[in-house]
Parts: C-alpha cells; structure tokens; sequence
C-alpha cells in the first residue's frame, strides 16, 4: 500500500500550481470587494469538516483573494436546513457556492437555482448533483480499495474466506456507495461478507449499534475482520467490540485520520485510516472557486471529468489518498505535519509509541 510515487506527487503540485495561478488571474470582471464565497458543510458528526476543511478554504480564500468574503453554513446532516442555507445564499447574491452536499438529490433543485441566478456551484468531496460546474474530492474507489486492500493484509490467514462485516456510510451520501464500491472490489471472492449495515448520518452511536447487532447475530468468533467506512464509524464498532469483550480485536478500517483514530492505531485497535490530504483538496476546491467567481476559465485546472447521475462531464479533480497504519504514521501524518509526535503519542500511549517507532 504505497502513497502516490513521484510522476504522481509531480503531477498534483503540477495542478495546484495551475489551479493556482488561474485563481490568481483577473479575468477584468467583478472587483474584487464584491466577491463572496459561500461554503457549504454538511455536519459535525464528522471531526474533519469544522476542525480541517473549513479553517483551511477561508485560509486559502484570504490567500488568493484578500477582499473575498467567506459566508459559511454547516447543515447538521439535514438535508432540509441545507437547502434553506443554500437559498439563502443564492438570494443574498454570492458569486460562488462551495457546497458539500448532504443529500445530492434533495438539494437538486437549488443547484438549479444557482444556475438559473449565475452563480457557478464548486462540489467538494462529495458529488452533488445538477448543473454544477466543478467537483474537487479524493478518488472514492480507491479510498474503499485501499481499505479492503488493509483488511486483507490485517486478517491474514483468515483472509482466505474469512467473515467480514460492513458498517458502511450514510446511504444518502454519494461517497459511501463510492467507497462500499470500491472495497468490495477487492473482498469479492477473497472473504465471506456476512453483515452489512448503512450508518445513517456517519454517526458513531449508529455505528456502534450496528456491531453490537452484528455481535449479537453472529457470535464474536466469526467475525474476522471489519470494513469501517470512516473513523467515526470505526470508533463506534471498537466501542462495541470492547464492550462485547471481544478480544484480540479483528482489524478495523477507517478512514480521515482523526487524531482519535490514529492513537487506536497506535494501541493496536484500528488497523488503518485512509490519510486524503486535506490541504490539497482544500486548497484546489478553494482556488477553483475563487477563479469562478472571477469569471475565469476552469478547463486548465482540471485533471479528469466525472458523470454525475444528472450531469455528463463534470470538471474535476479527483485526488490521491494515502493508506497508514501503524508502521507508516511516522511517514506520512507526522513527515506531513498534520500532527506531532507529542499530538499523537500522549503520556499513556508513549510505550505504544515507541513500540511504533514514534520517537523524537
């Protein structure tokens, strides 16, 4: 499970440096005072959005366009107070929505909206549907064949028809069918699935009461490995896990790199996160943005174009995620400065942290 090699690390700075250079370029139409960047989170159920992804776009929005304006809504997983949100957005006139869409199919008809006032609509991370002109994420498929990928390799021997559970996302989220794909790519004809759950709103509680069901249906000792969709997720199935007495632990996925998570990796609770850079998703989607408000043409900035299941040919950046486990947090979140050695490895967990050759 290697990163990206060089002619892939090559490549994204490549596309940030355009994504940037076009964020940068006056295309001669609004002034720059007028401009306002709506974004749009879906939850905080999910650490990274309030804690990552938000401090990082209005961070590379000031970057790129010092008079810009940020107006922020975070929708609390309901789909209803997103659309008002976004409504009020497009009535209050800004020049571009960022819009992380809770429900693709409910908000429709305000990316529609948004079109029918010209206010280009940017999807981050998650693929909205409707008109919209840009989608910046990482490569769902390969997040999900990363982690089942993972799995394998931490079930070993069983992993050769061995049973499996799913606790997959929020049905209503695009990404988590993504995802489900891309794992089962990999499982297919290599492990028994033997549960499968969808977790309504990526919550750990949902989480932890799908393990304890599948515990209670199928008996500890058939469960061999965990496909957890996110670390939230996985956070509620080793609750459930520990709360059953289950021990060893099988191997858990995850993915995001909560500091939360990556410390049970460290104890050897959770086998694995899928690291997405935030930084690079932010700030393409930020730099994507600024360039559509400003009226500037995007056809450069792009790497790939995706079909949505009402839009052909999306604009898009889709980018590489990172497997870490144990023996590779030193070598990627710690190397990238997303945490310190001290972050991660607190008195408690400083033998641990040794053990994983986290040291200063």
């Amino acid at each position: 499970m290697r990163g990206p090699g060089l002619r892939g690390v090559a490549g994204l700075l490549a596309v940030l440096l355009a994504v940037s250079l076009a964020a940068c370029t006056d295309s001669g139409g609004k002034g720059e005072g007028e401009l306002t960047i709506g974004l749009l989170l879906p939850s905080r159920a999910v650490p990274r959005w309030e804690k990552s992804d938000k401090p990082l776009i209005e961070k590379r929005v000031k970057e790129l366009c010092p008079d810009c304006t940020v107006m922020y809504a975070n929708a609390e997983n309901d789909a209803a107070s997103q659309r008002q949100q976004m409504n009020s957005m497009i009535t209050r006139g800004v020049s571009v929505l960022m819009l992380d869409v809770v429900d693709p199919k409910a908000l429709r008809s305000s990316v529609r909206a948004a079109r029918r006032e010209g206010i280009p609509v940017v999807a981050y991370d998650r693929l909205a549907e409707g008109p919209i002109s840009g989608f910046v994420s990482f490569d769902g498929a390969q997040v999900g064949r990363l982690q089942g990928q993972a799995l394998l390799e931490g079930m070993g021997a069983r992993a050769d028809g061995g049973g499996v559970v799913m606790v997959n996302g929020d049905p209503s989220s695009p990404n988590a069918a993504w995802y489900e794909g891309g794992a089962r790519s990999v499982l297919r004809g290599k492990v028994r699935i033997l549960k499968s759950y969808n977790t309504l709103g990526w919550r750990t509680e949902n989480a932890h009461d799908h393990m304890s069901a599948a515990i209670s249906d199928l008996g500890p000792s058939r469960i061999d490995g965990v496909l957890a969709a996110n670390d939230s997720i996985a956070a509620g199935v080793i609750s459930a896990l520990k709360s059953a007495r289950v021990s060893p632990l099988p191997p858990v996925t995850g993915q995001d790199a909560d500091l939360d998570a990556v410390q049970r990796i460290v104890k050897g609770e959770q086998y694995m996160t899928v690291y997405k850079p935030f930084r690079l998703e932010t700030e393409a989607a930020a730099a994507m943005a600024v360039a559509l408000a400003r009226g500037n043409d995007i056809d450069a900035l792009v790497t790939t174009k995706v079909d949505s299941p009402t839009t052909k040919d999306v604009p898009a950046i889709l980018l590489t995620p990172t497997a870490v486990t144990r023996e590779t947090i030193g070598r990627t979140l710690v190397r990238d400065g997303v945490y310190t050695i001290d972050q991660i490895c607190t008195p408690k967990l400083r033998p641990a942290c040794e053990r994983a050759g986290l040291t200063r």
